[in-house]
């Protein structure tokens, strides 16, 4: 959210019944070098399209009871423990925001967040109205270290996969600029930089909390969730009733590109 929000990619939603964001998915099939009079192609090019996605919401509450309002009599101590509380609800709305934002969409009333967007299974679901099996151009790229590396992921071969994934997703200026990975690929690329000079990545991403190194252009965040575990202690749930991480997944890596967040 603070790399969308710093490129100025955050649109504001003016209201609806759902959020339409047009997609220019395909190039202007009329194309054609010509000579003299020779005949031109006028026909009419599928240029556009639009996801679609539902609106939601959310909210938590802030109260205190009239006995605390006793207990903290006066003015300015009443004032302190709600300011206490705003904060705290401020830091557990954004911790829920991060777990919907890696979420797979399938808890009820949440957005779908990158394990939906960008699936590890990119020729399956639906995204915004469009199915992926069906059209190619809105599957994500997927690189798994077993099958498509040969081998699991270590310090000795991060940087390969790293390499193997980008190239994929370079296209004249439009290329990763953002890796986000858990503790598991993070500690991998990190000791693979143990014996060279590290690059620092984003200082305004390390001044918030998030350990940064540099990959190319992209810079690599460490979010690997609540202390790198696989359950969380807030109350957030899963579809499944268990504990959510707000941070990537076990074992993942996201090459993303500053896009637009639509609120």
């Amino acid at each position: 959210m603070h790399r969308l929000n710093k490129k100025g990619n955050i649109k504001t939603f003016d209201g609806g019944r759902t959020i339409v964001q047009e997609l220019d998915y395909n190039n202007n099939s009329t194309f054609v070098w010509y000579s003299g009079y020779q005949s031109l192609n006028i026909s009419p090019s599928q240029t556009f399209t639009a996801a679609e996605f539902p609106i939601r919401q959310a909210a938590l509450a802030i109260s205190i009871s009239g006995l605390e309002e006793i207990q903290n009599s006066g003015e300015e101590a009443i004032i302190n423990l709600l300011e206490g509380r705003v904060k705290n609800g401020e830091r557990t709305f954004l911790n829920g925001l991060s777990q919907g934002a890696y979420g797979d969409g399938t808890v009820a009333n949440s957005i779908g967040g990158l394990q939906l967007l960008v699936a590890t299974s990119p020729t399956t679901g639906v995204v915004g109205g469009i199915d992926r099996s069906s059209y190619s151009f809105w599957r994500n790229i997927a690189f798994s270290a077993a099958t498509n590396g040969g081998a699991p992921s270590s310090s000795a071969n991060i940087q390969d996969y790293m390499d193997q994934m980008y190239v994929q997703l370079v296209r004249g200026n439009d290329h990763p600029d953002l890796i986000v990975a858990d503790n598991n690929m993070y500690r991998f690329y990190l000791s693979s930089l143990q014996a060279i000079q590290r690059l620092q990545g984003d200082t305004e991403l390390a001044n918030l909390g998030f350990e940064t190194l540099k990959y190319l252009n992209a810079d690599v965040v460490l979010d690997g969730g609540y202390q790198g575990q696989s359950t969380d202690p807030l109350p957030f749930q899963t579809s499944s009733g268990t504990s959510a991480v707000g941070g990537a997944p076990s074992s993942t890596m996201y090459f993303l590109e500053d896009s637009v967040s639509v609120h």
